[in-house]
């Protein structure tokens, strides 16, 4: 998963970014407003987080100018503000939720998660299933055949983008944006090493193989049915 920080305080940013790495979320961050928005409308982002009070552009123009440019990214607001009216211009102007400061790391996350999770069309069900590989959202619970996968957090992030874009190919480049927090370097291995160490603890023991190379193009999720 990709997110898009715009914060311009460095202790919160800092907070949010770690929690955020920890739990296997490429992170983008802005200082101010107008970098914000020029990331939001150049780049793909699976949740947005936005504090109110920035520099160069306040956090309800740069929504409220998104939506007006029809990107649907789903926004949580952050505020040091707690007053009703604060909270309705900012839901109305497109923000899709709100959270106070200060606030507790684990309610932020499990607001962007349930974001994501409705933005996607997923709805309520928290499990991703395809063939006999099956991923818990909410717990990060892997399995396959029935037996625990244990995966470190970028691991666990590089098969979760996998299940979602299962049957098809994703290249590189889309893997490197959508699951570390910078762009693509062709010089680089370190999407080969992680899909190894991956394809080592998901394929190793059973028959069928389902992370494939795609040579020239990229990575697929695939099983027979």
């Amino acid at each position: 998963m990709r997110l898009l920080l715009v914060e311009d305080d460095e202790k919160i940013a800092s907070f949010v970014k770690k929690g955020f790495k920890s739990e296997g979320f490429a992170v983008d961050h802005a200082t101010d407003g107008s970098a914000g928005l020029d990331m939001a409308l150049t780049e793909p982002y699976d949740a947005a987080v936005v504090d109110i009070m920035l520099p160069k552009m306040d956090g309800l123009s740069l929504i409220g100018r998104l939506r007006r440019e029809k990107v649907m990214t789903p926004v949580i607001i952050l505020s040091a503000k707690s007053e009703i009216d604060d909270r309705v211009r900012g839901l109305q102007i497109g923000g899709d939720d709100y959270l106070s400061k200060p606030f507790a790391f684990s309610e932020l996350l499990a607001r962007v998660q349930a974001l994501i999770r409705r933005a996607s069309g997923a709805g309520e069900p928290t499990r991703l299933t395809y063939g006999d590989l099956t991923i818990d959202i909410l717990t990060r619970d892997v399995r396959r055949g029935g037996e625990k996968i244990e995966l470190q957090p970028l691991e666990y992030s590089l098969l979760e983008y996998l299940m979602r874009n299962a049957g098809r190919v994703v290249s590189k480049t889309m893997i490197m944006e959508h699951v570390w927090d910078y762009h693509f370097d062709p010089q680089t291995n370190v999407v080969e090493a992680r899909i190894c160490r991956l394809r080592d603890k998901i394929d190793r023991d059973f028959t069928e193989k389902m992370i494939h190379t795609v040579r020239g193009v990229g990575y697929v999720l695939r099983h027979n049915d």
